[in-house]
């Protein structure tokens, strides 16, 4: 039997998921969490198999929790499920940690095919989004920015963007602001930008933030 931990901060979506796995026969949902401290703390325990994460919780963020899981050793499947599309994020994602990436508008055959593939050891992302990678392999444009960011400044630029303060993001961050002020001035330079307006309009032109 296949055990799924199911985490994502919409009730709704969490109902969803589990109506889909209930129809597996050698599928079950195990446990669910709300927030993404929930997620963390049920993820630590050896109960399930593999691991539906939302990327957007309350608490910590789906890239937060697959940076402490990745530092602490585990070796268990994540499927990341999220809103945004997959250009923007699987990448990252994938190499945050994760084993596939997968939109909220899939198909319950696809999340169900997704659980399987990351539970063999392989990695899942959608037949469009890996053409779209060949494509970029060839491409001889500039690829955007924001990729030349390291996943803790990727994070602090989608917190600024989000509206959050330097203040509000080192204490969700558990940092220091000063911390915080250096992966801004890091992130305007990357950017070539010169204030948070900026910043948060590049966020918003590129869709990283909802």
């Amino acid at each position: 039997m296949i055990r799924v931990l199911i985490a994502d901060d919409h009730a709704i979506v969490r109902e969803g998921l589990k109506q889909i796995v209930s129809e597996i026969p050698d599928m079950v949902v195990v446990d669910e969490a709300i927030d993404g401290d929930e997620a963390l703390r049920k993820a630590r325990a050896d109960t399930w198999d593999v691991l539906v994460l939302d990327l957007a919780m309350p608490g910590r963020s789906g890239i937060d929790i697959l940076g402490h899981l990745k530092s602490e050793g585990l070796q268990r499947p994540v499927l990341v499920l999220s809103m945004h599309a997959e250009e923007m994020y699987a990448v990252r994602v994938l190499k945050a940690g994760a084993s596939g990436y997968l939109t909220k508008d899939s198909t319950p055959y696809e999340l169900v095919k997704a659980i399987r593939k990351v539970l063999s050891g392989g990695k899942y992302v959608s037949a469009s989004l890996a053409e779209t990678l060949v494509q970029r392999l060839d491409a001889t444009s500039e690829r955007p920015l924001h990729e030349a960011l390291s996943q803790r400044e990727f994070q602090v630029l989608c917190m600024m963007a989000s509206g959050q303060t330097i203040t509000g993001i080192a204490d969700e961050l558990s940092l220091s602001v000063k911390t915080v002020s250096t992966y801004r001035a890091r992130i305007l330079e990357k950017l070539n930008l010169s204030s948070n307006a900026e910043a948060i309009r590049y966020a918003v032109d590129h869709q990283l933030v909802d």
